[in-house]
């Protein structure tokens, strides 16, 4: 099964767009599970039960796990594995570096971590992409426009005329021919995710920025999907997964998503 059939099928069986970031801040955690074993793990395990008929993927990030060292790779191998077979995981890593370098990148996001994609940042070219590529049934996520304010440092500079976001979503669709590729567009550039889109008509976008960063899920949801209505893959972590702190921590996650998916799927069937 290919990413994007595993990403659709997810979607359709759950009728959601809505990512959780798995980004788990040991500071957050409620003190009934830090205080015991493998606090992580427990944490993501409780949340992944509560949201996983109510998701199209989830999404943990790297820099959460390493910072906790030898137990938040444990911790990360063990929460890919309790996510459900039929819904995507992607890594967020931002990785890209020269080729031998990226194929061990591509080996720990794919064969150690058990990812089924992961982010990549293009910058260094194409070289330095395709190793991620070189698996058919795996997606490279590259980043195109994040949704940080210094994003416009580089991202909009403009090349001969053009954005360079707009040269990285180009470049997405062509490198796509030699293996499976999305986007990553943050939720703070609504009109620049229309464009992308159309740029990109048929590659999954995912769409960082909704909830603690201000991103409008009505936007998101009309300017991200595909003219099905589809391949939008919407993340939200911070304001699920500490929607509360205390023992019901897992119970408002899952109302948090539920809200979530509600809102975005009005909005995207309005505008399909």
């Amino acid at each position: 099964m290919t990413f994007l059939e595993k990403l659709r099928g997810a979607a359709r069986a759950n009728d959601s767009l809505v990512c959780v970031g798995l980004d788990v801040d040991p500071a957050r955690l409620p003190r009934h599970l830090a205080d015991g074993p493998d606090p992580a793990f427990r944490f993501n395990r409780a949340i992944i039960d509560a949201t996983k008929d109510l998701v199209c993927a989830y999404k943990p990030n790297f820099a959460f796990y390493g910072a906790m060292g030898g137990r938040g790779w444990e911790a990360l191998v063990r929460t890919v594995e309790h996510v459900p077979e039929g819904i995507p995981v992607i890594l967020d890593a931002k990785v890209g570096d020269i080729g031998n370098t990226a194929e061990r990148y591509a080996r720990m996001a794919y064969g150690e971590v058990g990812a089924d994609a992961v982010t990549v940042n293009p910058y260094m070219g194409f070289d330095a992409v395709e190793p991620f590529l070189a698996c058919p049934d795996r997606c490279a996520f590259l980043v195109c426009l994040s949704s940080n304010p210094g994003s416009a440092d580089l991202q909009r500079l403009r090349v001969d005329g053009v954005p360079l976001y707009r040269i990285v979503a180009e470049k997405a669709v062509a490198w796509n021919r030699r293996g499976p590729c999305g986007l990553v567009v943050g939720a703070t550039h609504a009109s620049d995710l229309k464009e992308v889109r159309g740029v990109a008509p048929g590659l999954p976008i995912l769409i960082p920025g909704v909830g603690a960063q201000g991103g409008d899920l009505q936007t998101v949801a009309r300017c991200g999907a595909d003219a099905d209505g589809e391949l939008t893959v919407v993340n939200v972590s911070r304001s699920v997964l500490y929607a509360s702190g205390g023992e019901d921590f897992a119970q408002a996650a899952r109302r948090e998503t539920e809200r979530l998916r509600a809102d975005l799927n009005r909005y995207r069937k309005d505008g399909v």
